[in-house]
């Protein structure tokens, strides 16, 4: 996710009135707390700031009013000037057409420079996870998914625009709407930052009545159906993120003006709020999620990172780069005498080996047991050179420490 500046709203060239919707500007203000004024049906309403100070805005109703696009020109040199805190994020929403989720956790005003940064960082860390979640069961629903499809679904949280952590209780990130057409147009159809908002929404949706009918019967069986509405550990657990140390926590999802709401949901979806009463059943979830979860068979080509053993002779360690059969960075596998010499041989020659096994889900899919079939991957001379090459490229990137055999 990317921290926009306060100015990048307003970049030169970005602004031309024909280009803006003047019914997805006007949702916007409404959105950002600005009064109207005026009839609903009129051909023109009059905004105000929230606090009712500085420059108020004119608005068509339509393009179809005489003069329409000298008054939203007028509108949004306003907003650039405008002194009001909501104004960039409303320039920025014209200009990125998205949703918005807004997060409010309920919590006392910190009392040092310290504490506010420290909430902030906690906003911050728990609405991010929050966010990979969704991301995650975009991919495929799981009780767990551990160390699986984490590149693919932070790639997808890239785009994501997040605003300032208002004194650590406040949050909003704009997902935009991929594709979409420019500065407020209105466009059709769904898109990959939609399939993220409609996944979290969902999940969110389902572990709130799973979280009731836990703390209504003492059962947990609703959490194991709400795996099939996308909850997971990783969301249990950014929920406890985002509620420990409050009185509760709100979030709130907004679809862009710019797009028709998806089918099947709400046109303003109702908040979802979780407590520190919720917690107790928030942090049963998560274990069991993982407890279930199964253990995935595969067959996996690699390349040796790094072999370690106690002794000359008998059993070792393995640390593989996982190249093909899983979609996990890494693995570790414990390998019997002659498997271990086999390994050592694909390293020192700079051939890929080939394994199967079974990736535990306890250890976040990051361990392979019960390893069989090990045999090297002959390769020609320019596939192994490059195999070789990228080792060495990646090989600080991929978060090994001595003696960290997991």
């Amino acid at each position: 996710m990317h921290r926009p500046t306060d100015d990048s709203a307003n970049t030169p060239g970005t602004w031309t009135a024909e280009s803006v919707d003047p019914a997805v500007l006007a949702a916007l203000l409404a959105r950002h707390g600005w009064h109207r004024h005026g009839r609903a049906t009129g051909a023109c309403t009059r905004w105000t700031p929230p606090d009712a100070t500085g420059t108020s805005l004119l608005l068509p109703a339509s393009r179809a009013y005489p003069d329409s696009a000298d008054l939203i020109a007028e509108a949004l040199t306003a907003l650039e000037r405008s002194a009001s805190p909501s104004a960039p994020g409303i320039l920025r929403s014209l200009r990125t057409p998205g949703d918005e989720i807004h997060w409010l956790r309920d919590i006392p005003e910190p009392a040092a420079p310290a504490a506010t940064w420290a909430a902030q960082e906690r906003l911050r860390t728990g609405a991010h996870a929050l966010l990979l979640a969704a991301a995650l069961t975009a991919t495929g629903h799981a009780g767990y998914h551990g160390a699986r499809h984490r590149r693919p679904a932070e790639a997808a949280l890239d785009g994501l625009l997040l605003g300032p952590a208002t004194g650590g209780r406040a949050l909003a990130v704009l997902v935009p709407l991929r594709p979409a057409g420019p500065y407020g147009r209105r466009t059709p159809g769904t898109s990959t930052g939609r399939l993220l908002s409609t996944t979290l929404l969902r999940a969110l949706y389902a572990a709130r009545d799973a979280t009731d009918y836990q703390r209504a019967t003492g059962s947990s069986e609703a959490f194991a159906a709400a795996v099939r509405a996308g909850v997971c550990q990783e969301l249990t657990e950014a929920l406890i993120t985002l509620v420990r140390g409050s009185a509760g926590v709100r979030i709130t999802l907004h679809w862009s003006p710019a797009a028709a709401p998806p089918d099947g949901f709400a046109t303003h979806p109702e908040p979802v709020e979780f407590t520190p009463g919720d917690l107790p059943a928030l942090r049963a979830a998560g274990p069991r999620y993982i407890r279930d979860e199964p253990s995935v068979p595969v067959r996996l080509t690699t390349a040796v990172i790094r072999l370690r053993r106690a002794a000359p002779g008998g059993a070792g360690t393995a640390h593989l780069r996982v190249l093909a059969g899983a979609d996990v960075p890494q693995v570790r596998v414990t390998l019997d005498e002659d498997d271990y010499r086999t390994a050592g041989h694909a390293h020192l020659t700079g051939l890929p080996l080939r394994i199967s096994g079974r990736l535990e889900s306890g250890s976040g899919f990051r361990r392979l047991v019960d390893a069989t079939d090990v045999a090297p991957v002959p390769v020609d001379e320019a596939e192994r050179e490059q195999l070789l090459k990228s080792l060495r490229e990646n090989l600080d990137g991929l978060g090994e420490t001595p003696g960290d055999d997991g």
